[in-house]
């Protein structure tokens, strides 16, 4: 047998031996029978985590062979190890099941920059909750986050709040036509009305849904009152920006009383869609899909665009419908947040 180049001869030098070249098992462990849970928060590599079957809340650490970052609020995870939730003890994540639904952004600035970013795993229903006043509605960001939903296949539902402060039929007129449940509520002394309240909660019964919003819009007394042992804290809005103070630093989900989920997120500046086509957006407004069925191939949607079958609707709400889908169309490029 050859001896090994060691590159020396000296023989005070000493080479650790070579990894073995034996082939790793293809064999990998079933966890189809492991229990199930629900990551409700991620916070410096600890997963909290609440078992599906008997909602016992555990703190997990993942397997190594899940990739860093793999794992969002939301996802449903085999577990495994120690299951019983008691104080120091530690579960493990072993397999991240397949998601039915992701809510993702694209970053728009600094080194986040073209990064995908996954919000949320498995949820279906965005509740976009936005201030009448203090601070003031921004369109640009409701229609991206619209953009987001449909092409995660979620639902959409939009809160106003603080409509004490504001006229909230400006943005009825305006969301109408695209046939999105609208909830109009009133925040006072960070309390939301029980009117609004009641169809707020009849709306997420049984969902799991995720509330995005500016900061300083009434997202976190929301929660609050749906689920007053959550306890986020609530924030004043800054009289000279118009802009509220960041209250909820991450993702965390809470559980309803009837088997519902909410999951309250933090604010973000912008909210990139460079990975929403304009066949994934289309397909939120079932009417309008059939139509494009004729539009010659390639076609845009665009307003402008030679042969879009799509300017062939003339009754009113059908019009009204294309200029909606086509404001979302344009809001792909736009970095408003």
């Amino acid at each position: 047998m050859s001896r090994r180049d060691i590159g020396t001869d000296d023989h005070r030098v000493r080479v650790r031996p070579g990894k073995s070249s034996r082939p790793r098992t293809k064999i990998r462990p079933d966890y189809s029978k492991a229990r199930r849970g629900r990551v409700i928060r991620v916070d410096r590599g600890r997963y909290h985590v609440r078992m599906v079957d008997d909602g016992t809340a555990v703190v997990a650490v993942k397997a190594r062979e899940i990739p860093r970052g793999a794992i969002v609020v939301g996802d449903v995870c085999a577990m495994v190890g120690d299951l019983s939730g008691r104080k120091d003890t530690l579960a493990r994540i072993a397999q991240v099941d397949e998601r039915n639904t992701v809510l993702r952004r694209v970053g728009e600035e600094g080194e986040a920059q073209g990064v995908e970013r996954v919000i949320v795993a498995n949820a279906d229903l965005l509740v976009i909750v936005t201030a009448l006043a203090q601070p003031e509605p921004r369109t640009g960001m409701i229609d991206r986050c619209i953009v987001a939903a449909y092409d995660a296949g979620m639902d959409v539902l939009l809160v106003l709040t603080k409509a004490d402060l504001g006229d909230p039929s400006e943005l009825q007129k305006l969301y109408g036509p695209m046939e999105l449940p609208i909830v109009v509520s009133t925040i006072i002394d960070e309390v939301a009305d029980a009117q609004g309240l009641a169809q707020i909660e009849q709306r997420l019964a049984g969902r799991v849904s995720v509330l995005v919003g500016h900061s300083g819009v009434g997202k976190s007394t929301l929660i609050n009152a749906l689920i007053p042992e959550a306890q986020r804290d609530t924030g004043e809005v800054n009289v000279v920006t118009g802009r509220g103070r960041h209250t909820s630093t991450s993702a965390m989900a809470f559980a309803l009383d009837d088997g519902g989920i909410v999951i309250d997120t933090p604010g973000v500046r912008t909210f990139g869609l460079a990975h929403v086509e304009p066949e994934d957006l289309l397909r939120g407004f079932p009417d309008l899909f059939e139509v494009a069925a004729d539009c010659p191939r390639g076609c845009t949607h665009e307003a402008g665009v030679i042969d879009c079958a799509l300017d062939e609707i003339t009754d009113p709400i059908g019009v009204a419908r294309v200029d909606s889908y086509r404001r979302l169309l344009g809001s792909r490029a736009s970095t408003e947040w």
